[in-house]
């Protein structure tokens, strides 16, 4: 019986049945005359014993044999005897002592022996003893009432509903299991209760988004980068071609250089990603004075924003310390500024401000250029995204800068979003202090 649903059903159903059984034997056991609530078969007892009595007190032993045979036919008992003080059988002559002495030696439980079991039962006065002897098996089909057998069935029923109840998740949840394997990963489990069940299945489904995201993130990471190697390759092609055919030399070793320079770039950057996603146990926690670090990329990046004819400006900032990686940090702060940068419009400016309040640290980075459509804000940090539809690189880019910034920021448990400020775009990085 390997089945969950039977194992229950079936221990269900034998504790079910234990306890009938158990119940008949205890009112049959429980016979003891002191007993302050009396079971059915004690008062059988005793009323028998009283018959017997006063049959042999009024008729003598021909009215005493009559009402035994009439007791025994009644309950299929093997044998009733009915004795003196002094273990004397009043019917037959014969001497019961060794009875007696058991009787008095175990008054509340049965006595084995004649092939059954043997109840006893005093009068009051001590004058006679009344005993049955019966079989196992007939004392407890005696007792067993068809009553009982419509309880145990209508209990089994419930247990039943109660079982199927109880597993009928778990058999959504293997075919969920079973769906997922085999490749459908919009497969979920039904999690609208409320119990541990329920708690298991909508663990699953997490799992399970989370597997769908992670595969459907890397097929589009596939596609994204053979489409970026797909460009540079085969203009390094015809850069050889046309080195190969001396027309010109030193047109195609430019191209080549360049060209070889931007799949540098798109490799170290594909490092990166895949550094960051994979192996967050290498990050070095350390403190890192925040405002000293973003002071320090406002110096650096200054260059290149006057290279752009714009301007690089540090609005505010406080002195802020905080826990992380300070290379990570540093890199996805650099990656953002340069990002306002590299779209900031001539004789424009691009503002850095670092604010400390409610128990979150915030960079802020604005640009003045164009912004983006609203639809493609959601995707901003996506690998590989960029706005321009015919996804040239005239700004420079990858499409990996903002990705990157945005994985070290959540490895950081904080959280980056970016928002049209009409005009130009606002970047701002939130970290827990």
């Amino acid at each position: 019986m390997r089945s969950l649903f039977a194992k229950v059903l079936g221990w269900f159903a034998l504790a079910i049945l234990i306890t009938v059984v158990a119940t008949v034997l205890t009112s049959v056991l429980s016979y003891s005359a002191n007993a302050r609530i009396r079971a059915p078969f004690s008062l059988l007892l005793g009323l028998e014993g009283t018959e017997a009595r006063q049959a042999w007190e009024q008729g003598g032993r021909d009215a005493l044999a009559a009402a035994l045979a009439r007791f025994q036919d009644v309950t299929g008992a093997r044998g009733v005897i009915f004795t003196d003080a002094n273990g004397t059988d009043l019917v037959t002559g014969e001497p019961r002592t060794a009875l007696i002495d058991s009787a008095r030696n175990h008054p509340r439980l049965p006595i084995a022996g004649h092939g059954g079991l043997i109840f006893a039962r005093f009068a009051r006065d001590g004058h006679y003893c009344f005993f049955l002897i019966i079989s196992p098996m007939r004392l407890i089909f005696s007792n067993l009432q068809p009553a009982h057998l419509l309880v145990v069935f209508i209990v089994v029923l419930l247990c039943y509903a109660f079982t199927y109840h109880l597993t009928a998740p778990l058999r959504g949840l293997r075919s969920a299991l079973e769906k997922f394997g085999h490749g459908d990963l919009d497969a979920r489990a039904e999690d609208s209760r409320g119990d541990e069940l329920g708690d298991l299945a909508r663990a699953f489904n997490r799992m399970a988004t989370r597997i769908q995201t992670l595969l459907s993130a890397e097929r589009r990471l596939l596609l994204d980068v053979s489409h970026e190697l797909r460009s540079p390759l085969a203009r390094l092609s015809v850069a050889i071609e046309l080195a190969r055919s001396g027309e010109s030399a030193t047109t195609p070793l430019d191209r080549i250089q360049k060209e070889a320079d931007r799949l540098n770039e798109l490799i170290r950057h594909m490092l990166e990603v895949t550094r960051l996603e994979n192996d967050p146990s290498q990050r070095r926690i350390e403190r890192v004075k925040l405002d000293e670090l973003v002071t320090g990329l406002v110096d650096d990046c200054s260059i290149e924003a006057q290279a752009r004819g714009c301007a690089l400006t540090l609005e505010s900032y406080q002195p802020i310390t905080v826990d992380g990686d300070g290379e990570l940090l540093r890199r996805a702060i650099e990656n953002v500024v340069r990002n306002a940068i590299r779209y900031a419009p001539p004789e424009s400016k691009v503002e850095v401000a670092l604010e400390n309040g409610g128990g979150q640290v915030r960079v802020r980075v604005r640009d003045y250029g164009p912004g983006v459509p609203e639809a493609a804000l959601a995707h901003l940090f996506d690998p590989f995204y960029r706005v321009e539809p015919d996804r040239n690189r005239g700004s420079g880019g990858v499409g990996l800068g903002l990705s990157i910034a945005r994985r070290a920021v959540e490895l950081h448990k904080g959280t980056l979003k970016a928002s049209n400020a009409a005009p130009g775009l606002l970047v701002e990085i939130e970290l827990p202090v």
